[in-house]
């Protein structure tokens, strides 16, 4: 039942979320958008200037993807863009709806894909001290055939947690008991855990019938497992929902700019005004919507970034045994979400960028 609440959470991340984009360490490049387009000022025409923006920022997005944590698959399709001799053309396809990002999402929900995701995940969760042979049996899985990453999926990861909770159960003088207090804090993470799947594995583990063992098992690794899988799911989110605000924006600026020009030589000058005013208030209410979403999204990763700062603080500072195995885990989720809190403030600022520019094109075609 334990890793039927494992599999079930992993399914329901790859097949149900959509997620930020980082690279290991640092904020997205296409993050650093407004910087970028300063570039484009070169332009003395304000349309072609931030169209120009608008693509170089489209091409930072998709190589932020190609360089970031997602699934290889969107990595892949992102860097095969990238590299087309279409340039900004193929960027805009591959972002558009039903192109090449909506095609690997689609490929994440593939067995195949799925299995591997979960070894991977085993092997990032599983430390060799607290489950020796989940551990070993998912290594020899990510190295061997499809069939053989399915059958670990399948029974070979009960298998390996049964014989890890057999050996601990009788290694008497390395036993660590779960008093009252151990119990009463995965309580409290069951119902405030900022991340919901954290919330699912503390429930999971004082679920009707649950023994010490599985209080030990959510120290050991079921924590750790639902960070990752929060982690995971917050960062297809973003990323759809980005590509999706993005293939939006380069629909709307292409209508507004299209209106502006129609209002030259138009035959009714004050309607033809009306609807290219209109035009680019579509896009900066587009941009304003996009920012608040950023800042929303940089408050629930600042929010996750100090929870896991103050796990690890606690865990190297406690003496309990329980605590032992989270705090390497709860130090590298609090980096990752420090990086995608910086990542959002730097969206938020691309956003605020473009939101900034509709406005003066809506003061501009009023005449």
């Amino acid at each position: 039942m334990r890793r039927q609440w494992w599999v079930a959470q992993a399914t329901a991340v790859a097949l149900l979320t959509g997620g930020g984009v980082l690279a290991a360490g640092v904020a997205p490049a296409w993050a650093a958008a407004p910087a970028t387009a300063a570039a484009a000022e070169q332009s003395t025409d304000p349309v072609a200037a931030l169209k120009a923006a608008a693509a170089q920022s489209a091409r930072d997005y998709v190589h932020g993807i190609a360089v970031s944590k997602l699934p290889a698959e969107l990595r892949v399709s992102a860097w095969n863009a990238l590299r087309s001799t279409r340039g900004d053309e193929a960027i805009a396809e591959w972002i558009a709806p039903g192109g090449g990002y909506a095609y690997a999402k689609q490929r994440l929900k593939d067995s195949r894909t799925q299995n591997r995701s979960f070894c991977e995940r085993v092997v990032a969760t599983h430390t060799a001290q607290f489950s020796p042979v989940v551990r070993a049996a998912a290594e020899k899985a990510l190295k061997g055939s499809d069939a053989d990453r399915a059958a670990f999926v399948k029974s070979g990861y009960a298998q390996a947690q049964k014989r890890d909770r057999e050996s601990r159960e009788a290694d008497v003088q390395h036993r660590i008991e779960v008093a009252a207090a151990d119990r009463e804090f995965v309580a409290a993470l069951a119902r405030n855990a900022p991340g919901e799947q954290v919330r699912v594995a503390a429930q999971w583990a004082l679920r009707p019938g649950a023994t010490d063992a599985d209080v030990t098992e959510f120290y050991g690794y079921g924590w750790a497992t639902g960070g990752s899988l929060d982690l995971e799911a917050y960062r297809l989110h973003v990323s759809d929902a980005e590509t999706a605000r993005r293939a939006a924006l380069s629909q709307l600026i292409a209508k507004a700019a299209a209106a502006e020009e129609a209002v030259k030589g138009a035959a009714d000058a004050a309607k033809a005004r009306a609807e290219a005013e209109a035009a680019w208030k579509a896009v900066s209410e587009h941009a304003g919507s996009a920012q608040k979403a950023w800042l929303a999204e940089q408050e629930a990763a600042a929010v996750q970034a100090d929870n896991w700062r103050s796990i690890a603080k606690a865990a190297k500072e406690s003496a309990n045994g329980l605590w032992k195995g989270i705090g390497d885990p709860a130090e590298a989720n609090g980096t990752s979400w420090a990086e995608e809190q910086a990542g959002a403030a730097a969206s938020a600022g691309f956003w605020k960028d473009m939101f900034e520019r509709a406005r003066d094109a809506e003061s501009r075609v009023k005449g």
